[in-house]
């Protein structure tokens, strides 16, 4: 395999669509280290694992010895990123954009080499350009073209309001490329539309357009929905360390493989033997604990993983929890079920009244930790450990 090959196969793992590869292979035979662009708007001040599936994606291109670029969307927050939306989003003030910025620095290097990577702010360059360059910028996309867009379509269609800032987003995402002189963008599939803006925008300006890379969402906890905090799937990656390593140990063991794609550092050689060790009688919770362990280890540190692992078996392997645990499926809809109505259906309390109390009371724990929440909504998809009081434990799945 030669030296492009193998830079292919590295940058290709876990991705979506690499557009163009032909191009891309003439820009790596150039033998000049490439300009590598993700895009982040800091709407919240945590990143959470599926932040990081682009990021560690960086990382790659790092090892590649190219030129990492992450840019914080300083400029771009405050309008707000359409995609996937069915209604516009409310504005941040720019006091709220430049604080989370400051916590995504701060986390970004936990992955990235700081040494190697240029963090920008696309403000550097949008905040000169005026009002006439903005308007300048607007001539260059249609409203038919912007209406091609899945979601313009959608909510122009139902008749759901389409601002005219909106519409700016793309031409702004797309001219970040341009002030970059990108040579490829990364983005999660639902940003493909703004991606190609990119390379139609950096044509106009006469540049070589960039290559794109788009990366899959990774699903929550809950293995239906995309990561978010909105879902409450999400591990957030400034949890503490046990938070991260139960969340990790609750996912399923199908998921456990696209977690192992999207966030391991482990060569696609070993990820392929512990796939065959486990299709040939492993126990699979033996390879979750290491992705856990690697996880917690990357965004704390060894001693962190080590302990975690330690607090783990003694609630969940030293008799914590009894082996014979009673297997209780539970149907709910979309939205989840509350904790206490789950408990009640579990059989575990005999009212949700009693369940309340029973919380109140500091009697209920979910997989092994003290339950303080009476509003914690438990979604599909999830399977978790209950107990209540000393001697009463179910493992629930929701469906």
């Amino acid at each position: 395999m030669t030296d492009i090959q193998q830079a292919l196969s590295l940058v290709k793992r876990g991705a979506n669509e690499l557009l163009i590869e032909v191009e891309l292979i003439e820009k790596l035979k150039s033998g000049r280290p490439l300009r590598v662009k993700a895009g982040f708007d800091p709407t919240a001040p945590d990143l959470h694992l599926g932040h990081t599936v682009l990021i560690n994606k960086l990382r790659h291109f790092q090892e590649l010895g190219h030129h990492v670029m992450f840019l914080i969307g300083d400029f771009t927050g405050m309008i707000g990123d359409p995609t996937g939306r069915n209604a516009t989003r409310p504005p941040l003030s720019r006091e709220q954009i430049l604080e989370n910025a400051k916590t995504y620095r701060e986390q970004v290097f936990k992955i990235l080499d700081p040494d190697k990577t240029e963090v920008c702010f696309n403000s550097t360059w949008f905040e000169p350009i005026g009002a006439a360059g903005m308007i300048k910028l607007a001539a260059q996309h249609t409203v038919a073209r912007m209406l091609e867009r899945d979601d313009f379509a959608k909510r122009y269609a139902s008749g759901q309001p389409i601002a005219i800032h909106e519409f700016l987003y793309p031409l702004c995402q797309g001219y970040d490329s341009v002030a970059m002189r990108a040579d490829i963008e990364l983005g999660g599939t639902d940003q493909k539309f703004n991606l190609l803006v990119g390379r139609e925008l950096q044509k106009h300006y006469g540049q070589s357009p960039q290559c794109i890379l788009t990366m899959p969402l990774l699903e929550g906890l809950d293995g239906v929905n995309k990561m978010s905090k909105s879902y409450g799937n999400y591990v957030g990656i400034d949890e503490p360390p046990k938070e991260i390593f139960g969340k990790l140990m609750s996912v399923s063991d199908d998921l456990m493989w696209r977690y192992y794609e999207l966030l391991s550092f482990r060569s696609n050689e070993e990820i392929a033997r512990f796939k065959e060790e486990v299709a040939g009688g492993r126990n699979p919770r033996d390879v979750k604990v290491m992705l856990a362990q690697e996880i917690v280890q990357r965004f704390h540190s060894r001693q962190a993983a080590e302990d975690a692992l330690a607090d783990f078996e003694a609630r969940f392997r030293q008799g914590a929890i009894p082996e014979d645990v009673e297997d209780v499926s539970i149907p709910c809809g979309a939205e989840g079920l509350g904790i206490a109505l789950v408990l009640k259906q579990a059989g575990l309390t005999g009212s949700t009244s009693e369940a309340l109390r029973m919380i109140e009371q500091g009697g209920v724990r979910l997989d092994g930790e003290k339950v303080s929440d009476r509003a914690l909504v438990l979604k599909p998809g999830v399977t978790v450990v209950l107990q209540v009081g000393k001697r009463k434990f179910a493992r629930v799945s929701l469906s």
